[in-house]
């Protein structure tokens, strides 16, 4: 990952983001949310354009017809109390007011919502973390975290603070409505109670949780607790928002050994307009009138959905649908894929294939 990492210039992440954002419409997905940490040169030295990384995601967005949240990414340090490895320089910006200055230059609009996130409490110091809450605060943007995803991660913070990551970010204002905890797989009971009491949100993502073997978090604790749900892929190797959906549940029937934690509409509800809300997106996610007219469709005569009709659905989306299953999606009354076709990028495969083929490539040219 970080070889890849030191090889993207603004061009070649543009044009990588591209393809994958197209891939998202194909799978149904009208927003993303970019948990964005690529920010400078390889060494560290800002663009000339500090911020031509991120813009490059943002028009790579607009050009593959999906709307995009920017959570301009705060990663300043290796661990806790250790300054960023020589392959972490172009994340860092030095610290929570460079990164704030920089990140106050970025423009949002229709398409664009600059939200922020702190990579982790490892990777920004705790002196830190209520600069970039304020930050957030003061211009009504959302707020990421990846939080408590590992058992090590709540180790060293205990090590190095005496309290768990959540009770950490706790203390120093983090935790709030607008702040969305990704993963939140390791907690506490209090931390449970914390994250609940305060309105912050759950984005669970399965399929990365058991890519990495990270393991199965509280979602339902959680969501009792009085945290809003939404789900997502913290990662481009799966994009498919029936498969995070369907894992959510049986995941959970896994753990407890007993099923039906949610309907399928309350799955859908946590796929749409749950993560909408999580990107600053209140408003979109559901077919109501003044909502964006931004919506997908599913064909319900594939081999994995045919028989069941419309009066299945839900249930036939979440637990027999794929992003293969697409037909439409709109996106501000557009079609952006039409009959299973992307209308803006004419073969997303491959666009994909030739960018990472080149970025491959590069690798070969620079060890040789």
């Amino acid at each position: 990952m970080y070889a890849v990492a030191a090889r993207l210039t603004p061009d070649t992440y543009h044009r990588l983001a591209r393809a994958v954002y197209a891939e998202m419409a194909l799978g149904g997905i009208t927003a993303v949310g970019e948990f964005h940490y690529v920010h400078h040169q390889p060494d560290g030295t800002p663009y000339a354009d500090p911020n031509a990384m991120g813009e490059a995601l943002t028009e790579a967005a607009r050009e593959a017809g999906v709307r995009i949240t920017l959570l301009d990414t705060a990663y300043l340090s290796s661990g806790f109390g250790a300054p960023p490895e020589p392959h972490q320089l172009r994340f860092g910006d030095g610290d929570a007011d460079a990164w704030a200055r920089r990140v106050d230059r970025l423009r949002g609009d229709s398409h664009t919502v600059v939200g922020a996130a702190i990579h982790s409490v490892r990777a920004v110091p705790a002196d830190q973390l209520a600069t970039v809450a304020a930050w957030a605060a003061d211009r009504g943007a959302p707020l990421h975290v990846h939080l408590s995803e590992q058992p090590a991660e709540n180790e060293a913070c205990l090590a190095a603070h005496g309290v768990t990551p959540t009770r950490l970010l706790h203390e120093h204002g983090v935790l709030g409505p607008r702040t969305t905890g990704v993963h939140n797989t390791h907690l506490t009971d209090e931390d449970i109670r914390l994250i609940g009491s305060s309105g912050t949100g759950t984005c669970m993502c399965p399929t990365t949780e058991r890519d990495l073997a990270d393991g199965i978090g509280p979602a339902v604790a959680l969501q009792e607790a009085g945290s809003p749900l939404s789900l997502g892929s913290d990662s481009h190797a799966v994009l498919d928002l029936f498969e995070e959906a369907r894992a959510l549940e049986l995941d959970e029937r896994l753990r407890t050994r007993a099923r039906g934690h949610w309907t399928a509409a309350a799955l859908l509800e946590a796929a749409s307009p749950g993560g909408h809300a999580a990107l600053g997106r209140p408003d979109a996610g559901r077919l109501v009138p003044g909502a964006p007219a931004d919506f997908t469709t599913l064909a319900l005569d594939t081999v994995r959905t045919a028989g069941h009709g419309p009066a299945l659905g839900a249930e036939t989306a979440v637990f027999a649908g794929s992003a293969a299953d697409v037909r439409h999606t709109v996106v501000g009354g557009e079609h952006v894929v039409r009959d299973g076709r992307h209308t803006r990028v004419a073969d997303p495969a491959a666009l994909l294939a030739e960018t990472i083929a080149a970025l491959h490539t590069e690798g070969t040219d620079a060890r040789a």
